[in-house]
């Protein structure tokens, strides 16, 4: 009932053990909180908050629009509502260094498990688009190391995601890799890899995690999770699709309100009332007060 009871910095530590065992770790992308849940009924093992979901929600591009504030609360929305360790988007890092550092600890204290900082140029683009810019190697250490020096809680994973590759070539990519590990990231999320053998590169190149952005219309092939086991990666995200499943049903929903003028023909598609109610623990609000829930839902 209510939010997870499990603290912050226990889903930290259970989440970097696991990190740690070599496994691979999936992590949805949760569009709100009550998604957040239903991933962890699922059975994944973690939750992604993605930048271009958090502005998509606001109406925005994923230019670089949102701000500290509203991802920070927008992301303790998503984690507090379940029990799994949740990874955000911080973009890049919302200014210069002494920024970077106060959006992780503002992250930290608003439940996050983890985040990455990337090395685009001012405004970003999604990382997926052409026409990306990336700042020089100096500028992109400076920040993972406000970002490693800020953190209060060594668990707190500081992922540098490099944009690189699109850019300059895998060479550069590798060696932005190292760099990135030396300054002190505890993992690599290498953006817009093509080939399963990019992924293989970047995992020669650093001993630490690396993450995979599987992403529907974008750079990458959409690789299965045992491909994506076979070279190495730890972590694998799918950042926007849930988003984009429930956007298209949305839209598929208003077409046939206004052909038919009502959704009989679409509720074979719809959450049940009675999933729902189980699914946001409806029935334990009633220890609290007998009034809150006192019926019965038909099937």
């Amino acid at each position: 009932m209510l939010y997870s009871t499990v603290p912050a910095h226990e889903k930290r530590r259970l989440f970097r053990e696991r990190l740690a065992s070599g496994e691979l770790l999936r992590f949805p992308g949760a569009f709100n909180p009550l998604s957040a849940r239903l991933i962890e009924r699922k059975g994944f093992e973690g939750v992604y908050i993605s930048g271009a979901v958090l502005s998509a929600d606001l109406g925005l591009p994923d230019i670089g629009l949102t701000t500290l504030t509203e991802v920070a609360a927008r992301g303790q929305q998503i984690a507090r509502m379940t029990d799994l360790p949740a990874i955000i988007d911080a973009d890049t890092g919302f200014g210069e260094p002494m920024n970077v550092a106060r959006t992780i600890q503002t992250l930290e204290d608003a439940g996050l498990a983890g985040t990455h900082i990337e090395d685009q140029v001012n405004p970003k683009r999604c990382g997926h688009l052409d026409g990306k810019a990336v700042v020089d190697e100096d500028t992109a250490i400076k920040r993972i190391r406000a970002a490693a020096d800020a953190r209060r809680d060594p668990n707190f994973l500081i992922m540098a995601r490099t944009d690189i590759r699109a850019v300059e070539g895998m060479d550069a990519a590798t060696d932005r890799a190292k760099a990135l590990v030396d300054a002190g990231a505890d993992a690599i999320f290498p953006e817009a890899m093509r080939t399963l053998e990019e992924f293989a590169a970047i995992r020669d190149a650093v001993d630490v995690p690396i993450l995979a952005n599987m992403t529907e219309f974008g750079k990458s092939e959409l690789f299965s999770v045992d491909q994506l086991r076979s070279v190495g990666v730890n972590i694998v995200i799918w950042p926007v699709s849930l988003l984009r499943i429930a956007m298209g049903a949305a839209s598929r929903a208003l077409d046939t309100l206004i052909e038919d003028g009502h959704l009989t023909s679409r509720l074979g598609e719809m959450q049940h009332r009675a999933d729902l109610y189980d699914l946001i623990d409806y029935e334990q609000y009633n220890h609290f007060d007998q009034d809150v829930f006192n019926f019965q839902i038909a099937r």
